[in-house]
């Protein structure tokens, strides 16, 4: 499968690095916030395949008349990239959360999203081998502290249990979310980011809904209130805020932000996801973040900021100089006292 991520600044091209950093963090809180209202949900007596279908289904309507309407006059688009879309939702949407799921039912939930996190590194290797672009050294070190702050934001050093099954299936929640940034900044597909984030989200919502049907993924649900730091509210709140701001918009602004930014960077930013689930934490179910894990989303942050450094530098645009326009050629201008014919 040929991936032409927005890695390389095309000649003559700039990369909107600022305004593209804004929308990766953008996209990275909030994917950050599903974790704690749906940590709600699960104590209330859901089961996490049930919120996650839930969450994907709740998006993947909200997007379905704007997807519609970018789709106008691009069927041609849709036709060409119909592998890519089926996928970005196979892989992507489906089996990322279906692959995390299975991971935790087996085994710590801090070390199966610390495995699911190296999705970044795996970015890196995949453009490497398959594209030839080879990681500089600092983007190495880079890759190397962010991973030393997740393990530290994740306090999994203090005697977590390692499960075989559990590390594989975590694994295979790794390659759908290296999927997502791979996907995600291709810049060929000549498809809107919330397009590809609704057709994407659809499929999903109907693997995510096999999954269930077949008993592999479990599902039960209730209509119970759920109780959070700040109060109770009805279920439908918490599903509402996980399908529209921790889906629908996540997805559509993760798209954007990997085609402003590419896959490589942008899977480093969204490390700040982290960072962002633990202050949801916090607001949502006053959980708090100790000492260790406070110096752990400061080496995070550190090792984006090494990445970033060690990114090939896009060259300078130049503005073209407009060539003059020719005038008139003298020789064909008539003599003193002549008509022009």
């Amino acid at each position: 499968m040929s991936t032409m991520a927005n890695d390389t600044a095309p000649l003559g091209a700039v990369r909107a690095v600022g305004p593209g950093l804004l929308v990766a963090l953008g996209a990275a809180f909030s994917f950050g916030m599903s974790g704690a209202w749906a940590r709600g949900l699960i104590d209330a007596g859901w089961t996490p395949g049930a919120a996650v279908t839930a969450r994907v289904w709740v998006a993947a309507l909200v997007l379905a008349i704007p997807t519609i309407v970018a789709l106008r006059g691009r069927r041609h688009a849709l036709r060409r990239n119909a592998g890519m879309i089926i996928a970005y939702g196979l892989l992507a949407v489906t089996a990322t959360q279906l692959c995390y799921f299975q991971a935790v039912a087996v085994m710590d939930v801090g070390l199966a999203l610390l495995i699911e996190y190296t999705a970044p590194v795996a970015v890196v290797l995949w453009l490497w081998l398959r594209r030839g672009e080879r990681p500089s050294v600092r983007s190495v070190i880079g890759a190397v502290i962010a991973f030393a702050g997740l393990v530290l934001m994740l306090d999994v050093l203090t005697g977590a249990r390692v499960h075989l099954a559990g590390v594989l299936w975590a694994l295979a929640a790794m390659v759908g979310a290296a999927a997502y940034f791979v996907l995600s900044g291709r810049g060929d597909t000549d498809l809107p980011p919330i397009a590809l984030a609704g057709l994407g989200l659809l499929i999903g919502a109907v693997g995510l809904s096999a999954a269930g049907l077949t008993g592999i993924l479990p599902m039960a649900w209730n209509i119970h209130d759920v109780a959070y730091r700040f109060g109770t509210v009805p279920w439908f709140v918490p599903v509402l805020a996980i399908g529209l701001l921790a889906t629908a918009l996540a997805y559509v602004l993760g798209i954007a932000s990997t085609r402003m930014l590419g896959s490589r960077l942008a899977s480093f930013v969204a490390l700040a996801e982290v960072i962002a689930a633990l202050l949801f934490g916090f607001l949502l179910l006053g959980q708090l973040p100790n000492l260790v894990q406070a110096l752990g989303g400061v080496l995070v942050l550190a090792g984006v900021v090494v990445v970033k450094l060690g990114e090939p530098r896009a060259p300078d645009f130049v503005e073209p100089v407009p060539e003059p326009e020719p005038g008139p050629d003298p020789r064909s201008e008539p003599e003193p006292g002549t008509t022009a014919a």
